[in-house]
C-alpha cells in the first residue's frame, strides 16, 4: 500500500460449500460492505490495492473464497501473508456445517456437490473437509450454520458486523450446551460444569432453567462453584488480553453440562456477567435450552 492509499478493512468469507457463504456475503452486502464473490486468493492483494485508492476509496471489503482455487490453502495463506506484509490484517470467516445438515441441503437443491466427481456427495464433503482444514483452524470466526436458517444465520453476521468499525476490540459469545447433544463445533474455549450436583434431581428444580433465581443460586451454592468463576475468569482476563494484542476480535465460549438446561446456564450467564465487567463485548446463546 502506498502513502496514496488508504488501508480497507478486510473480511473473508469462506468455508464449507452450502454452509452459508451467500448468505454471509449478502447480508455483509447489506450492511454496506463492498462484497466480492468468488475472487482467486491470488488477487486479493490486487483487490485491497484498488479498495484503497483514495477517489472513491472504499473503507471495508468483504471477500468469498472457495476451494475452486485448487491450491486453495496455499494460495490463501500466501495471500493473507503478503496483505499483512502491506499493513492490512484481513478478518477470515469459516462457515461450518455438519455433514448431514450439508447432505440435506445439496439434496434440497438437487444440485451436486463441487468437489464430488463421480462420487457422492458426501465424497465431496470430505474432500472439501481435507481441504479447508488448516484454513479453519486458523479462522478468526467460526460460525456452525447447523442449526440455524437464512434469518438467523443472517442475525449473526449483523451482530458481528452491524457496527463494525474494523477496530480490535475483541467480541465474545458465550454458548451453554448439553453433552448428550454433543459438542458445539465452533467453540474456541470448553469448559465442564458436570462437577457440580445436577438440579435436575431436585424435583423442585427440575421444571426450572439456569435462568430461574432458584436454578442459578442453587448453582452458584455448590462447593467450588464460586472459585471455579474466579479461576476461570482469570484465565480468560489473560487469555483475552492475549487474542486482542494478536489481533483477534472474537471469541466462542463454551459451557457445557449434561443437558444444557441447569449449569452450564447458570454458569454461562454468570461467566459473561464477568466478561461484561471486563469492558468485553458479549452475547449469550443457550443452545440446547428447551430440547428436553
Amino acid at each position: 500500500m502506498t502513502s496514496e492509499t488508504q488501508i480497507p478493512d478486510i473480511v473473508i468469507v469462506t468455508g464449507m460449500s452450502g454452509a452459508g457463504r451467500s448468505t454471509a456475503a449478502k447480508s455483509l452486502e447489506d450492511l454496506d460492505w463492498f462484497v466480492v464473490d468468488n475472487l482467486p486468493p491470488g488477487l486479493l492483494a490486487t483487490m485491497a490495492d484498488l479498495g484503497g485508492r483514495v477517489k472513491d476509496a472504499v473503507p471495508r471489503i468483504a471477500v468469498v473464497v472457495d476451494v475452486r482455487s485448487r491450491a486453495f490453502t496455499e494460495d490463501l495463506h500466501s495471500s493473507i501473508t503478503e496483505l499483512e506484509n502491506r499493513g492490512v490484517h484481513p478478518r477470515v470467516v469459516f462457515l461450518e456445517a455438519g455433514d448431514e445438515a450439508l447432505v440435506r441441503r445439496f439434496e434440497g437443491v438437487r444440485r451436486p456437490h463441487p468437489l464430488q466427481g463421480d462420487g457422492r456427495v458426501v465424497d465431496g464433503i470430505a474432500r472439501e473437509r481435507e481441504l479447508t482444514r488448516e484454513v479453519r483452524a486458523e479462522a478468526d470466526l467460526v460460525i456452525d450454520t447447523s442449526a440455524l436458517n437464512v434469518h438467523q444465520l443472517r442475525a449473526k453476521i449483523v451482530s458481528f458486523f452491524g457496527n463494525d468499525t474494523g477496530e480490535s476490540s475483541l467480541r465474545a459469545t458465550v454458548v451453554s450446551f448439553g453433552y448428550k447433544y454433543g459438542l458445539p463445533v465452533d467453540a474456541d474455549l470448553v469448559v465442564d460444569c458436570r462437577f457440580l450436583p445436577n438440579p435436575h434431581w431436585v424435583p423442585e428444580l427440575r421444571p426450572k432453567t439456569g435462568r430461574d433465581a432458584p436454578v442459578r443460586d442453587f448453582v452458584l451454592a455448590q462447593r467450588g462453584a464460586k472459585e471455579f468463576l474466579d479461576a476461570y475468569t482469570e484465565v480468560l482476563r489473560l487469555l483475552t488480553d492475549g487474542y486482542e494484542r494478536e489481533g483477534k476480535h472474537y471469541v466462542t465460549l463454551a459451557v457445557g453440562c449434561t443437558g444444557g438446561k441447569h449449569r452450564s446456564v447458570a454458569m454461562a450467564e454468570q461467566i459473561a456477567a464477568r466478561l461484561r465487567d471486563e469492558g468485553i463485548d458479549v452475547q449469550v446463546a443457550h443452545r440446547d435450552l428447551g430440547r428436553e
